[in-house]
């Protein structure tokens, strides 16, 4: 049996009961076998950043898995799709978004996976809840450099 692996995941929604939406994911995260030891962040709104749309209710959950990464990337992908999460252009308002930030220390570079995600450091949305539960990834320098993105605790 594979070892476990710390996995970071962002979850966010801006449509519908966005924190409603959030915590449902992280549940259902944490019933899924092979995903155990679910830590959830605080939730934070933020504003959109590099899109359009209302504001989003941000998390970020580490979990222990012993799934593989991608496998963890189609269970995050199926928990969209039963959230009704559509993908009608690049950064549509949507319903759920799960992304796979960090599965370890793993390093990908595939068209459907790249660990760690290419753009968690330069997103408050990302970098205020992860230094919530796994805050030896997130330095002053990197807060610094995210300050002029308007983020909140709800």
């Amino acid at each position: 049996m594979r070892d476990p692996v710390l996995a970071c995941i962002g979850l966010g929604a801006n449509l519908g009961e966005a924190a409603q939406q959030v915590r449902h994911a992280a549940q259902a995260l944490s019933r899924t076998e092979g995903c155990e030891d679910l830590q959830l962040s605080r939730l934070y709104r933020s504003a959109p950043h590099e899109a359009s749309g209302p504001d989003y209710v941000n998390a970020v959950a580490t979990l222990q898995t012993r799934l593989t990464a991608p496998e963890l990337l189609r269970l995050l992908q199926r928990l969209e799709a039963a959230a009704g999460r559509e993908r009608p252009y690049l950064n549509a308002p949507r319903t759920l978004d799960l992304d796979l930030l960090f599965y370890g220390e793993a390093r990908m570079d595939s068209p459907d996976l790249q660990l760690p995600h290419p753009r968690w450091a330069s997103r408050a949305f990302v970098l205020f809840p992860l230094r919530d539960v796994c805050p030896h990834r997130v330095t002053a320098a990197m807060l610094a450099s995210v300050s002029g993105q308007s983020i909140y605790p709800l």
